[in-house]
């Protein structure tokens, strides 16, 4: 169809484009005047593709057509109007001369919310659903019969902003286009709009937006979120007009401690915390406020409202001196009328408005790739000066220090003072679970409380997942180049390394990690994990691929390698930081986002960990963390439909339950690292002293608490007794205490209900027969301490022969001298097959056992040697997919084909 485009704004645009795609021949493009020289998008991409533009400063005069406007718009020709967004009054004359008339889009479901400022009211309405209709255009306003109509769920803190980019945008241009064909199909309907439930509101401005603090503290959210960010409600504090953005709702309980602000008309003062401003409504429920913006135009965290201004001016060194003076020429070519800028000069006072913060952003980014910048930085940081002090800050990786709002529990401990986060991390900030619902993690040397912690409830996942989509979809993680991701991956193993020894003692002290062992291993591949994913971030790639087609043969065909969206991701408490490490950088190398519970009992690294990833500058939203019950936040995430992807290390119980979840919910993928019962097969050539010292790491590393530990060794009869022995006396050297002093070798177990299964699986093993040579039973001291056990005489039918203890116990059983084939039938008898190991000096011997073995590792004359760049996983129960090394991309990726004809 011919068609004409009538509107303004990026809105307009994209719209513009999709007709032109769908075939449409866009016969003019009537849009508003240039603004300060510069022309509408519209109006810019039409100039660009050649089609006629025609800017109208008006269309009507004394309520009469302009002749000579009506005249260009009729000698166009256009058999349909669409007005995609539109702020000027288009007269009937032009309304009713197409042969199809004339559409319009409207961000509201009609009938309820007519007139210009419909989004704002569906907020301050409280409405649960809202929408857009595509209607056709009649001497009313807003009153057309209504062609198409499609509605959302209205979030409790969505704002203009988030439901406009969530879905009014996106869906509504595609709306308005499926409208334009239905058109040219025949099919359009035309549907008069009911008269029951319709509302006409008033256009939203700054001097109608004023907050009436005389309402519940719903109403009151409503209308500053209904607000925000045009034109923003409003109240005077301390004498000067403020306005208020970023409200949420917060669930009854303790207020936080913070400095009364007295705000005149509020029933009570409200109170600046460190997680902002927290108000009152006159039912004494509460709301906080994230920003605050003065009548100068800065803006300000709310929680530095008593010392915003107060931080020292930064040095520039030579470097940051001249990327100064490139901002400098960027500030004067944006503020064409200001003849210098000085370190004075204020953005908006200079007559900036919001594109100009949009161009800004990006010519920043242009110039500073490491630099992470948002819109509402620049409104915090408005004249040249802060800014320059605020993006030299960022690029040095100190703005977290001072943005980052951190309740810390602080213990002097190790020789040192650590301090923990303690709170879900959801969107870049530390927050309290809804209700304020708490729980004390227990240090398991002392069976002491260590602190309280947020304990994560379904709303919260909710949130959680909400941030993550968003920064993936619309944030500045998923537009970030690969190469820069890798940077900041790096940045934060760089972090983590200065803080390793911090990260190492509350490891020790949550999960009862030996300290050298924390330092070494949990905390150590874990910085390793991240270095080496941080190097495939930008080598993740494709293929192309010759396909056979009839001939001449003009096909391009490849493939792209995507990241998959918002991942989840549940890990296990026996090594807390590593196994966050394991799985995590790989899905963010892959440039996905991620929403992590750790375990219940091990929740504190994870924690530091999010504190980490916001100072070094990862945006909002990458990362999320919910401290949990599985019950409850695993399996939320396991249900969500917004969740692509489930990345999971446990019990191979837990795991069926959460695979047969994903696929009910929305067919997610699935990554399972399960259970384990991992053969070690030790024959009388092997290197004794090797064996026994590999043998006593392959069960009693990090307390036996290791996934793959050798749950069973088969060792051949004629070195069996000397094995034995040779053990009895290894076991009787080790050191058992505390884990923070450097001579332990064997620290408690991870917490009460586990050290009470290995003393029931010690039981079992007794009552079944097999013979207890050491250990069994509970160390008589405070904590939660478990002997190293060793039992012998083990057959195949009893339960510790066939069951996972996950504890320092060794299960020892004989095989005949040179029966290989029939030790090997033994091993592979268990549905599980995560690893495995042989030890003996016969290479021939050595290949055909591990070729034979059933597992995702075969360790040969070693045990526990696992690497970064080694993918690791497990056969049968013990689940699929892999860890570590090239292949643990594909866990987070899909494969797109694309195929072009030319």
């Amino acid at each position: 169809m011919r068609i004409a485009v009538i509107g303004q704004s990026l809105f307009g645009q994209e719209v513009y484009k999709e007709l032109r795609k769908e075939g449409h021949t866009v016969v003019g493009v009537f849009t508003i005047p240039d603004k300060d020289g510069k022309a509408d998008p519209l109006a810019a991409e039409a100039e660009k593709d050649g089609v006629a533009v025609f800017k109208f400063p008006r269309w009507r005069l004394k309520g009469q057509a302009i002749p000579e406007v009506l005249n260009q718009y009729k000698a166009v020709g256009a058999e349909l109007n669409v007005l995609p967004f539109c702020s000027q009054f288009i007269p009937m004359e032009v309304i009713d001369h197409p042969a199809h008339g004339s559409i319009i889009y409207h961000p509201s479901l009609l009938p309820r919310h007519r007139g210009a400022s419909a989004i704002n009211w569906t907020l301050i309405h409280g409405d649960k659903k809202g929408g857009f209709t595509v209607f056709w255009a009649d001497d009313g306003l807003d009153t057309g019969p209504i062609l198409l109509q499609r509605e959302c769920d209205v979030q409790p803190d969505d704002t203009v902003n988030t439901i406009y980019k969530r879905f009014l945008f996106p869906e509504g241009v595609k709306g308005t286009v499926d409208a334009v064909r239905m058109i040219a199909a025949g099919t359009a309907p035309k549907i008069k709009q009911p008269e029951e439930g319709a509302t006409y509101e008033c256009i939203q401005k700054k001097d109608n937006s004023k907050i009436d603090w005389n309402q519940p503290a719903e109403a009151i959210h409503n209308w500053i979120r209904g607000n925000d960010k045009v034109p923003g409600a409003w109240a005077e504090v301390d004498g000067q007009k403020v306005t208020f953005y970023g409200s949420t709702l917060v669930d009854n309980g303790t207020v936080a401690n913070g400095k009364p602000l007295e705000i005149p008309g509020a029933s009570k003062p409200g109170m600046v915390t460190k997680a902002g401003l927290v108000l009152f409504g006159n039912d004494g429920k509460t709301l906080l406020v994230k920003n605050l913006q003065f009548e100068d135009g800065k803006m300000i965290n709310a929680a530095q409202y008593f010392s915003a201004g107060s931080s020292a001016a930064v040095e520039l060194n030579e470097e940051e001196k001249a990327f100064a003076e490139q901002m400098r020429a960027v500030w004067k070519s944006i503020l064409s009328n200001v003849d210098q800028i000085d370190d004075s000069t204020d953005f908006f006072k200079s007559g900036a408005a919001s594109m100009d913060v949009v161009r800004l952003v990006e010519e920043v980014k242009l110039r500073a790739s490491d630099l992470q910048l948002q819109n509402e930085d620049v409104y915090m940081a408005t004249t040249f000066q802060e800014f320059i002090q605020m993006c030299v800050r960022k690029l040095r990786g100190e703005d977290g220090e001072e943005e980052l709002v951190v309740d810390y529990v602080e213990k002097t401990v190790n020789n040192m003072t650590i301090k923990i986060p303690h709170q879900l991390f959801i969107n870049g900030e530390f927050v309290d679970a809804e209700g304020g619902k708490t729980y004390k993690s227990i240090n398991p040397t002392d069976g002491q409380a260590i602190c309280d912690v947020s304990l994560a409830q379904i709303s919260d996942v909710e949130r959680a997942v909400a941030a993550a989509k968003e920064a993936f979809e619309e944030g500045e993680w998923g537009k970030m180049n690969p190469r820069d991701r890798g940077k900041l991956m790096y940045k934060l193993a760089d972090l983590m390394e200065q803080h390793q020894e911090e990260l190492a003692t509350i490891e020790s002290i949550d999960s009862g990690a030996v300290y050298t062992l924390a330092l070494k291993t949990h905390v150590g591949m874990s910085i390793q994990t991240f270095r080496y994913f941080a190097g495939w971030c930008d080598k993740i790639q494709g293929s192309t691929i010759p396909i056979n087609q009839a001939r001449p043969n003009r096909n391009l065909t490849f493939t792209k390698k995507e990241p998959i969206g918002v991942c989840a991701i549940v890990i296990p408490w026996n090594y807390p930081l590593m196994m966050l490490a394991w799985k995590t950088a790989a899905c963010l190398a892959a440039g996905n986002t991620v929403v992590l519970k750790p375990a219940q009992v091990t929740p504190l690294t994870a924690l530091k960990f999010a504190e980490l990833t916001a100072r070094v500058g990862f945006p909002k939203g990458v990362v999320n963390i919910l401290p949990g019950s599985g019950a409850l936040v695993g399996q939320r995430m396991s249900d969500h439909p917004d969740v692509r992807k489930l990345g999971f290390t446990g019990s191979t119980e837990i795991g069926k339950h959460i695979m047969k979840s994903c696929a009910v919910s929305n067919v997610k993928k699935v990554s399972l690292e399960l259970g384990g019962k991992s053969p070690l097969i030790i024959f009388s050539d092997c290197d004794l002293d090797k064996a026994v010292r590999m043998g006593m790491s392959s069960v009693f590393f990090n307390k036996g608490e290791n996934c793959i530990a050798a749950g069973r060794l088969f060792v051949e009869q004629s070195l069996h007794d000397t094995f034995v022995q040779r053990v009895l006396e290894e076991v009787k050297k080790i050191k058992i205490g505390d884990p923070l002093d450097r001579s332990t070798d064997h620290g408690p177990q991870n917490h009460k209900a586990h050290l009470d299964k290995l003393v029931e699986y010690a039981q079992a093993g007794v009552k079944d027969g097999a013979r207890l040579v050491c250990g069994g039973k509970q160390c008589a001291r405070p904590g939660f301490f478990f002997e190293p056990t060793v039992f012998t005489d083990v057959e195949d039918h009893m339960f510790i022969a066939k069951e996972e203890s996950f504890g320092p116990i060794m299960i020892i059983s004989k095989f005949k001298d040179g029966d290989v084939d029939g030790v090997l039938q033994r091993a592979n008898a268990t549905e599980y097959g995560l690893a495995s190991g042989v030890f003996t000096r016969d290479v021939s011997k050595a290949l055909y056992v591990s070729e034979k073995l059933q597992a995702g590792t075969v360790f040969v004359n070693t045990y526990n040697k696992t690497d970064v760049a080694a993918p690791f996983g497990g056969f049968k129960q013990s689940g699929f997919g892999k860890d570590l090394g090239q292949e643990a991309l594909n866990e987070y990726l899909k494969t797109k084909t694309v195929t072009i004809e030319y």
